[in-house]
């Protein structure tokens, strides 16, 4: 299950460190033939950002703009994304969506494993803000994925390694994603359900990118509990 926009409201609050981040940034970019030097948009956010570590998250930005910038200054701009989430997490701390203890309390009764997936390396704080790392029997977040050298979503490694950790093989494992390159990750990994968390009305790309079934938010979602052989469903 992925952390941000499925468990907490954090999605908005990264999406607000980026677009602090890149609008900054762009503001103060000499005008260069073939830029795009719009301002940082939502769909900018959910297209090339979300989802994705950090470094990855800029070049996917900056190339989607035509703009080319050294290594060193891409990691700079990740580090200070970094340092504004950090601070918008601080001041505004981090909510939890709908349905989401519910759900995982209802999961954990009916016998299910479960495993939380980030992108981000501030998953633990958020987590322990949210009062709610017990309800998780397994994380897998940036820092683990540094650790091991994992690609990021849209690559499957990431959910991969949490079925492994929860041994449970992927056949058996059900992805609970907001993120256009999360559902990807789940649908190449070969998971036997992908449910697309669709907060901001963009279902249909939801499912283009591989989601079974889309819910608006987790509240209302009941848990079936199923004989071994059968397939996973919620």
């Amino acid at each position: 299950m992925d952390l941000d926009g499925v468990v907490t409201d954090t999605a908005s609050l990264h999406e607000m460190a980026w677009k602090h981040l890149f609008d900054g940034f762009l503001a103060t970019r000499a005008a260069r033939e073939g830029e795009d030097q719009a301002p940082f948009a939502n769909e900018d956010y959910r297209r090339f950002v979300d989802g994705r570590p950090r470094f990855d998250g800029a070049v996917g930005f900056l190339s989607s703009r035509g703009i080319e910038v050294p290594a060193e200054k891409v990691h700079a701009l990740a580090a200070q994304k970094d340092s504004d989430f950090q601070d918008l997490l601080a001041r505004e701390g981090a909510k939890l969506l709908p349905g989401a203890v519910s759900l995982l309390t209802a999961l954990r009764r009916a016998g299910f494993r479960t495993a939380i997936v980030s992108a981000s390396r501030n998953c633990s704080a958020v987590l322990d803000r949210a009062g709610i790392a017990e309800l998780f029997d397994a994380t897998v977040d940036g820092v683990i994925a540094a650790e091991l050298a994992l690609p990021g979503k849209p690559h499957p490694a990431v959910y991969l390694e949490a079925a492994g950790r929860l041994r449970t093989p992927p056949q058996r494992c059900v992805v609970v994603e907001d993120a256009l390159a999360g559902v990807e990750a789940g649908r190449r990994g070969g998971f036997a359900l992908v449910v697309g968390v669709d907060g901001a009305g963009h279902g249909q790309e939801l499912l283009a990118r591989g989601a079974d079934v889309i819910v608006a938010d987790l509240a209302g979602v009941e848990v079936a509990p199923l004989p071994v052989m059968e397939r996973p469903r919620l």
